[in-house]
């Protein structure tokens, strides 16, 4: 089936953001170019060009779109029948790919951290986690009274699974895939008993 010219287009960007995360990933932002990009998507610098202005651009797309894909995930899962199993059994395949996942987000972390200019585009992506934190504690709170604001509780959940990754990481023996869900039903289930006391 032939692809209409949007259909390829948006091909064409995907398949640049996927090489991006590889190579970020391996090389760090600063030290992938824009012809490596390419390249390893098998395309020329002007299929670069001809879907983000710069390299600045596609880490903001990146970003966005890895947020978005998480969001997804994890909002399907919480349909399921049993959304607490659901989501340990997705960090636990999250956790296969760890070493890589953790390694793109530090460097467009540390990118953005160098580049003020893209700090923006990096709490577009916090503020779509912890948006989405917020909305499932205060469905969980409905009716009752949280131990403080959600928006804030969200906060510490969101800081929370960052530290306990890290951890997983250097602690592969010590510390179980399912960490982040274990310590968010412990958290959730003390701030519920401080709402209904």
């Amino acid at each position: 089936m032939r692809l209409t010219r949007e259909q390829s287009r948006a091909q064409t960007r995907e398949r640049l953001l996927d090489a991006a995360a590889e190579l970020f990933a391996e090389r760090g932002v600063n030290g992938a170019s824009v012809e490596q990009i390419a390249e390893r998507a098998g395309y020329t610098r002007g299929a670069f060009y001809g879907n983000f202005e710069d390299k600045h651009q596609l880490v903001g797309e990146l970003l966005k779109r890895r947020t978005l894909r998480e969001l997804e995930e994890v909002t399907a899962l919480q349909k399921s029948e049993n959304p607490w199993e659901a989501v340990r059994e997705w960090n636990r395949a999250r956790a296969e790919n760890l070493t890589g996942w953790l390694a793109l987000r530090t460097e467009l972390m540390l990118y953005a951290l160098r580049n003020e200019e893209i700090r923006p585009r990096l709490a577009e992506r916090e503020t779509i986690a912890r948006d989405a934190h917020t909305r499932t504690l205060e469905r969980i709170f409905a009716g009752k009274n949280p131990p403080a604001d959600p928006a804030f509780l969200a906060l510490i959940l969101h800081a929370l699974e960052d530290g306990l990754l890290i951890q997983r990481l250097l602690f592969p023996g010590e510390i179980q895939d399912d960490v982040v869900v274990d310590a968010v039903e412990l958290l959730i289930r003390t701030w519920t008993r401080a709402a209904e006391g």
